[in-house]
């Protein structure tokens, strides 16, 4: 029997450790050939120094299965590692390139209910979790939208859509189940003649229908653009509605298009909840928390979200997504789906 949402505790309990050495290279399971942009970049990025990777960090490993009691947290926040040296020299440029290989990128996201509309339209905030707390992007939900729709800034005081600080933004569909991720580029109604202004789909977020009305964990299925032999990202803009990344997806048109899944939690007698192993990285029991993995190697953890207090969140990503593809994911967990609770 699925248990109640608010019971499920999504903190470390497997004590399984990360695999160091892998089946194959995760670079290989996002290669999907693709046009190799014009202008090719021979030149590979290196891991910044003083990057720890995922498999490096064998202390994190531990058992974590009480969501409770206050001796207990502070003992979690004691063992989650903070994120590796990261040098953020151009803001819109780091947030737009896939991570490095081998290497977590660990950030925090914090939500801001305060102020008049704030309770109905809170603004997201996602730092890099290390010692300088480096700004990355700020989201928000557009008010006067007939659907969700989140703007995505480099600059936390301009959230508007005409600035030059918007970066990308989030779109759902009228249940809020399908979510599309684009960054800023223009509408198709306005593309120039080589069509190269138009707006890239950086992702996509299916949640799975919970017809049956029971509370359990969600499913969700995240849809991205593959990866050229250049380890960069293949440029997919769609002319009209049914060339995007969804409608690819729902006919099986695969090209270039790499699908991946939330990791499924396994049932705990003990604690009688569905847990996921976060590694330390996440401490409070929430049905936001998700693992996106693909099925070839679910051991190698694409991406993390989780609760870490009432309005705080660690989300990690690894390569091949950047921080606009994992925050809009992110923020796409956060929006009410009503098929879906």
């Amino acid at each position: 029997a699925a248990t109640s949402s608010d019971e499920e505790d999504d903190s470390d309990s497997s004590t399984k450790p990360i695999r160091s050495e892998k089946k194959k290279n995760p670079a290989s399971l996002f290669q999907t050939g693709g046009d190799p942009p014009k202008e090719k970049k021979s030149k590979k990025k290196a891991p910044p120094k003083g990057a720890e990777s995922e498999a490096e960090t064998p202390e994190t490993q531990q058992k974590n299965s009480n969501k409770k009691g206050k001796a207990k947290k502070s003992k979690k926040k004691e063992e989650r590692p903070p994120s590796p040296v990261i040098e953020v020299e151009n803001l819109e440029e780091f947030v737009l390139q896939p991570a490095p290989q081998g290497v977590t990128v660990k950030c925090r996201v914090t939500r801001d209910k305060k102020g008049m509309d704030r309770g109905l339209y809170p603004t997201y905030y996602l730092h890099l979790d290390n010692d300088k707390k480096v700004f990355l992007l700020a989201g928000r939900k557009r008010k006067k939208s007939k659907t969700s729709n989140y703007l995505i800034s480099i600059d936390p005081t301009d959230l508007s859509r005409g600035g030059e600080n918007f970066i990308g933004k989030l779109r759902s569909n009228l249940m809020g189940t399908r979510f599309t991720v684009f960054d800023n580029g223009a509408n198709p109604d306005r593309a120039n003649a080589d069509w190269s202004n138009v707006r890239q789909e950086l992702s996509a977020v299916v949640y799975e229908t919970n017809v049956l009305g029971f509370k359990g964990p969600r499913k969700m299925t995240v849809i991205i653009p593959g990866m050229n032999a250049d380890c960069e990202r293949v440029p997919i803009r769609p002319r009209n509605d049914n060339d995007g990344l969804l409608m690819r997806w729902q006919n099986r048109n695969m090209d270039n298009v790499i699908e991946l899944h939330n990791k499924a939690p396994v049932w705990n007698d003990e604690t009688q909840s569905y847990v996921l192993n976060f590694h330390g990285r996440v401490t409070h029991a929430s049905v936001k928390n998700f693992q996106i993995v693909h099925s070839s190697d679910p051991d190698y953890i694409v991406m993390q979200f989780g609760r870490v207090a009432d309005d705080a969140f660690t989300m990690d990503y690894n390569y091949p997504l950047c921080a606009v593809q994992a925050f809009a994911i992110a923020l796409s967990s956060f929006d009410g789906k009503l098929a879906c609770e």
